[in-house]
Order: C-alpha cells, then sequence, then structure tokens
C-alpha cells in the first residue's frame, strides 16, 4: 500500500524572503504554529525541532533538513519523536516558494504519511490552518487567533 501524501498550496502577499523568515523564525512561528517555535541552524544534515515555545523540553515533532535554499525551497523529515529512529514512521516536508504574477506562492508537501494514522489526521487538519494564519500574519502582521495558542489534543 502506498502512503498518502497531502499537498497545499497558498497564495500570499509578501516576499519570498520575508515568507522565509516567518518558517524558521521561532518569534514568528509562535504567532502562527500553535505556540511553536522551530529551531535548527536550517544548514542541510542539520536536526531541527519543533517546541513548544513556552516549555522548550516539550517536543512535538523531529526531523533534519535535507535541503536548504533560501529564500526558495526547504525540505525536512517529519517525526513524532518517540517514533524517529523507525524510518516507517517517518515522513517529509516540503515548503516551495515562487513568485506568480503579484504574489508568492508557497507550495508545502507533506510526503509518505502513514495511512489512517494519528499524523496524517493531524496534518490534514493541522496544515490549512497554520498556512492560512501564515498568510494572515504577513499580509496584516495579524494572525489568525486559533493558532496563537497551544494546540492540544
Amino acid at each position: 500500500m502506498s502512503k498518502p501524501d497531502f499537498m497545499y498550496v497558498i497564495y500570499i502577499s509578501t516576499t519570498p524572503q520575508k515568507l522565509w523568515d516567518a518558517l524558521i523564525d521561532p518569534e514568528m512561528t509562535k504567532l502562527f504554529w500553535g505556540r511553536h517555535r522551530n529551531v535548527s541552524d536550517w544548514q542541510e544534515g542539520s536536526k531541527w525541532e519543533h517546541q513548544d515555545y513556552d516549555n522548550t523540553e516539550t517536543v512535538d515533532i523531529v526531523g533534519q533538513v535535507l535541503e536548504s535554499k533560501p529564500p526558495e525551497r526547504l525540505v525536512i523529515t517529519w517525526a513524532d519523536p518517540k517514533e524517529a529512529d523507525d524510518e516507517s514512521k517517518r515522513s517529509k516536508v516540503t515548503f516551495e516558494i515562487d513568485e506568480f504574477f503579484d504574489a508568492i506562492r508557497l507550495t508545502v508537501t507533506h510526503e509518505d504519511l502513514e495511512p489512517g494514522s494519528d499524523m496524517e489526521q493531524g496534518i490534514t487538519q493541522g496544515w490549512p490552518a497554520i498556512l492560512s494564519s501564515l498568510k494572515s500574519l504577513l499580509e496584516t502582521d495579524e494572525p489568525l487567533a486559533m493558532t496563537t495558542r497551544r494546540w492540544d489534543g
């Protein structure tokens, strides 16, 4: 059985560099990503963590930076910390940033999800909300209120 993929495309009135910075800057991610910070040096081969902003010992997602080409493309692996050593439980996320007419197109592709898993359900519900809030933040300086607090459950 092949593993499902999830793709989301959104158009944002911003610049490629501002969008790139928003994806990796912990002070920005806490606003649109459920009070989480993404921590890494963002160099290829480096590890990254999706940490609770208020308690950095709480890490919800871990992975490795596979590709980093600012401000155009970022590819990371994605896994629950308890399952990170199991290659079959890892998925891959690609962020592609490019200009499209007078906007910036962000394409997020999340590959190799385990069919029917909690991770797959979380991804398909989470990405649209997170990316909509990112768009709102970059265009209006205000994220969606629901993404400024930690999501539990």
